[in-house]
């Protein structure tokens, strides 16, 4: 079963929470409401998230604050952040935007089936990223049950390595069905930016698995860094 991927909501407005909700519900994900900065920050502290949709006016920690505590994190620096805003002071207020971290700035109201269809595209490269993870982690145990075996390494039976090999060919069609996708569609560029480093790490994850083939000296090979 593939699990849903969690976006985070975060809106002082109760009813600017069931609006997200209403537009977003369609996507079949797991949609997280914080009603203030500190809400949203203690939410990211035990989940994981693909996307964050982040107000920007909110009484106490604004969503320029909370972006900045959300990039100075480790655990959470790489999480896209949609900033939304009620108000619209021009180039310099959008520019504060962009330079808190995020990867997009919509002014409300918004188009309802745009709002949808960018979120939807972080979600797909979430869980994209997930699938590959997934991957290496069992590329892992492979190359450690090929240290422990030694000389036994040619006997191991190849099963795994063409059950792995079939799972990473279906997440390299999809990656790169949605860098297709992305490139017809001219999205924004850190959308862009994430499907080229996700296809990066997929030709590592390739290049690793067919050193496991045997007569290529298997136990030598590495892993790409899944950071």
């Amino acid at each position: 079963m593939v699990q849903k991927a969690k976006i985070l909501l975060v809106d002082d407005r109760p009813e600017n929470l069931l609006a997200l909700e209403a537009i977003l519900s369609a996507l079949d994900q797991t949609l997280v409401r914080a009603s203030s900065g500190e809400e949203a920050l203690k939410a990211l502290l035990t989940d994981d998230f693909a996307v964050i949709l982040l107000d920007v006016q909110m009484p106490g920690m604004d969503g320029f604050e909370t972006a900045a505590h959300i990039k100075r994190r480790e655990r959470t620096r790489d999480i896209p952040i949609i900033f939304l805003t009620a108000i619209n002071h021009g180039p310099h207020h959008t520019f504060r935007g962009y330079a808190a971290g995020a990867v997009d700035y919509i002014s409300k109201p918004f188009d309802p089936w745009v709002l949808r269809a960018k979120v939807s595209v972080f979600v797909e490269l979430y869980m994209k990223n997930c699938q590959l993870r997934e991957q290496a982690a069992l590329l892992r145990l492979q190359l450690e049950g090929s240290g422990h075996a030694g000389a036994n390494h040619e006997k191991e039976p190849a099963g795994l390595l063409a059950e792995l090999s079939a799972r990473l060919a279906a997440v390299e069609e999809q990656a790169e069905a949605l860098s297709k996708q992305l490139d017809d569609e001219s999205a924004d560029a850190a959308a862009v930016a994430t499907a080229a480093h996700l296809e990066r790490k997929l030709t590592g994850l390739r290049r690793a698995l067919d050193a496991l083939e045997p007569g290529t000296g298997g136990s030598s090979a590495v892993l790409p860094s899944q950071g």
